[in-house]
């Protein structure tokens, strides 16, 4: 028997979103439906606000989630209803090439739910990184749902469904961060704060944020960034940052904006044979021009971080654990708390760089 719930809308590129009816179907085989209790609100939703993922409007937004399990549908064996469960976007298949060779977290096959949520005319809902949880209860494949220590609040660990996840694996799974290490990160948002936290979590003695909004920064701080570069004020980000290491530059530079100029930077930052992550998103139009001797000249690695490189099954139980020892300040990432139909006010607080992340609570 079907739902009708409240959720949010992105209806055509640009528009306010909305808050309407959706119609959620029971969960077929390998799906679930979740209770949604908080969500994230992401820069990715507004990307697809704007049209800036693709064109397959009406989007139901949201994406960065946590819930409790209310029904599961057949074959499904890794949670059971009452689950208190972080959602995820990389449901990893187990038979592609990459889960084949023992690196799941590179999954070239993962899946969402096959039935689709929809509007009350019968109009097909895109979910949002194949989530969709800006909505009372959301429709998902069973490998989507993560299950949790329910002692962590629904608004603090479902940020760890997209960018505070994306920022802490990009440090440790991607830039293989560990005790010592130099680190520099460029952009102090939610990814950026997360890269922070986990080069802090790894170890490293030397932790330094780059951004060009002085509010930014402080909060970087609070997550173990050792120094700041304001790159609005300084002429040469690149020197500065070696200035910061003897001179050398730093072990993994991690690029959280998405720009070709940030990157060059972080590319030029690093020590020789060190590693640049790249987790920004930049838009197709971007491309980017190096001297391929400078490439080569400077050893180390390139890497793109998808996701930070997790895999949800070992990362958000462990991270949750390290969360609720108090070793890992997830809640610092909360600004404030909003009802559903706040998303739209929450895009435009984002916009100005007024919140690290706003969250809605059902």
């Amino acid at each position: 028997m079907t739902q009708q719930v409240r959720g949010v809308i992105s209806r055509a590129k640009g528009a306010p979103v909305e808050v309407t009816t959706i119609v959620v179907p029971d969960p077929g085989p390998g799906e679930a439906v979740v209770k949604v209790q908080a969500c994230g609100v992401c820069h990715t939703d507004l990307h697809y606000r704007e049209g800036g993922i693709n064109d397959d409007f009406p989007f139901l937004l949201g994406h960065e989630a946590a819930g409790v399990v209310e029904a599961v549908g057949p074959g499904v064996e890794n949670v059971a209803p009452g689950d208190y469960v972080v959602l995820n976007w990389r449901a990893v298949c187990g038979d592609c090439r990459a889960c084949l060779r023992g690196q799941p977290w590179y999954c070239f096959n993962t899946h969402n739910a096959t039935q689709k949520m929809t509007l009350e005319d019968g109009t097909e809902l895109s979910p949002a990184l194949g989530i969709g949880a800006f909505i009372e209860k959301t429709l998902v494949a069973a490998g989507q749902c993560t299950k949790v220590d329910p002692a962590a609040e629904p608004a603090v660990a479902g940020l760890l469904g997209c960018g505070v996840m994306a920022g802490i694996g990009a440090a440790i799974n991607t830039g293989g961060v560990t005790r010592g290490h130099s680190v520099a990160v460029w952009g102090a948002g939610g990814v950026g704060d997360g890269a922070i936290a986990g080069a802090y979590l790894a170890g490293a003695r030397r932790i330094i944020a780059i951004d060009v909004d002085p509010r930014k920064l402080e909060w970087a701080r609070g997550f173990g960034a050792t120094h700041t570069i304001n790159a609005r004020e300084t002429d040469d980000v690149v020197k500065a940052v070696q200035d910061l290491t003897d001179g050398f530059g730093v072990d993994v530079a991690i690029e959280a904006v998405g720009r070709p100029e940030t990157y060059k930077q972080a590319f030029y930052a690093r020590d020789l044979a060190g590693t640049v992550v790249l987790v920004g998103v930049p838009t197709p139009d971007m491309t980017l021009e190096l001297p391929l001797i400078d490439v080569f000249g400077r050893g180390g690695a390139l890497k793109s971080s998808w996701y930070g490189d997790c895999l949800p099954s070992r990362d958000f139980p462990m991270l949750i654990d390290l969360y609720l020892q108090g070793r890992l300040p997830l809640d610092k990432f909360v600004t404030e708390t909003i009802p559903l139909d706040g998303v739209e006010a929450a895009f435009e607080k984002m916009h100005h760089g007024d919140v690290l992340r706003s969250v809605v609570t059902f």
